[in-house]
């Protein structure tokens, strides 16, 4: 079988080529004259890049998953553990900066047209989503043409209340930290699909679409995806903090807000914080910790291991151990000066005051109702990290 070759593009400029290797992995080469960094992983400053098994992995992240990988390969009649395939169809519009499309060399392949396929398009993660645009009051899956602002995130057959709880934990999360530290969402009607979705404005474009780079964690660590996605919890929330500090243009401040944020997440039981949930993203002064996103209350989930994403301080913590003492001193031992760990518990304090109306049960909910849970799980965490 001949090898395949991908034009690799940043922000529609002709960057380098990834092949297939023979001995079976990638290898991906920079344009003679090409001079910038296309991601943390790939300086410019070494022209080959080489990976020994498989597609790279700062490629593989950029692949679909779950049901839209499940989608994409049955209508483009791709093998689904074809990562490369995937991307040689679907990769014109990736997350990021970075797209992968056919070789100019390459035959011709044929054009996907179903709506529900993301057409020349692809977003990673697990969930049930798609990328969608605005369509009257509602949205619509996008075409292969024009642009894609959004993401919807749907509902799965297993969890029936996902949508709900992700959008809860989002508002809240937003009311604690601020309104710019959280991906921007709204619930709403998805045409064709039916369906009711959580919409989330994608960070990684422009005003005018152009394209932002926009790298995740597990990208920059060059973390391949193993199986069953251990590839992304096989690190420390240390290891966030290095990147940080290595690739931020603004490194104390956003290790800072890093360390907000992982309180936060622990305070609304979110234990699957893994590294595809914290990126770098491209603005006017450099690279910066992205707004949060894929902020859930998994604790909620009977049956799911409610231990961080993470290690943390050289260990699994499960989320009833995640005390005040142990970030307390994970934030000195991120360099942070005692004073701004007062600081950040006295501002989440603070913060969390006030949002308790979001998290208030319905008068007329059942003592197992959902907002119910979801509230006891919240305080039993302020009780437990902030001492309230």
């Amino acid at each position: 079988m001949a090898l395949r070759i991908a034009d690799i593009l940043y922000k529609d400029k002709f960057a380098g080529t990834l092949i297939e290797t023979a001995g079976g992995g990638t290898r991906f080469t920079y344009e003679p004259d090409w001079t910038e960094d296309i991601a943390c992983c790939f300086p410019a400053v070494r022209r080959e890049h080489e990976w020994a098994q498989g597609l790279h992995p700062f490629f593989q992240h950029l692949g679909p998953e779950g049901w839209l990988r499940e989608q994409q390969a049955r209508v483009a009649h791709v093998v689904e553990e074809d990562d490369l395939g995937l991307l040689l169809r679907y990769g014109s519009d990736c997350i990021g900066a970075v797209s992968v499309r056919p070789s100019g060399a390459s035959a011709p392949i044929q054009e996907i047209t179903e709506a529900t396929a993301s057409p020349g398009r692809t977003v990673s993660g697990i969930q049930k989503k798609l990328l969608v645009v605005k369509d009257g009051n509602g949205f619509r899956p996008a075409t292969a043409d024009g642009l894609a602002p959004y993401i919807a995130k749907f509902n799965s057959d297993r969890i029936s209340i996902l949508v709900r709880n992700e959008a809860l934990s989002l508002r809240w999360t937003a009311a604690v930290l601020g309104a710019r530290e959280v991906n921007a969402f709204k619930l709403a009607q998805i045409h064709v699909m039916e369906e009711m979705a959580l919409v989330v404005s994608r960070f990684d474009r422009g005003p005018r679409g152009e394209k932002l780079r926009m790298e995740d964690c597990a990208q920059i660590l060059c973390k391949a995806r193993g199986q069953n996605y251990a590839g992304r919890y096989d690190a420390a929330y240390e290891d966030i903090a290095t990147i940080i500090g290595q690739h931020s243009s603004r490194p104390a401040i956003d290790l800072a807000r890093f360390y907000r944020r992982l309180i936060v997440f622990a305070l609304v039981g979110n234990c699957d914080a893994h590294l595809t949930n914290f990126s770098l993203l491209e603005t006017p002064s450099g690279l910066r910790l992205s707004p949060a996103y894929d902020v859930v209350n998994t604790a909620i989930y009977d049956g799911f291991d409610q231990t961080l994403a993470l290690r943390i301080g050289g260990r699994k913590v499960h989320l009833d151990a995640a005390d005040g003492a142990l970030f307390r001193h994970f934030g000195l031992q991120l360099g942070l000066p005692e004073k701004a760990v007062n600081q950040a518990f006295s501002d989440i304090k603070r913060q969390v005051r006030k949002a308790a109306p979001i998290i208030t049960s319905p008068a007329a909910e059942s003592p197992d109702g959902f907002v119910t849970r979801f509230s006891e799980i919240v305080s039993n965490s302020c009780l437990r990290i902030l001492g309230e």
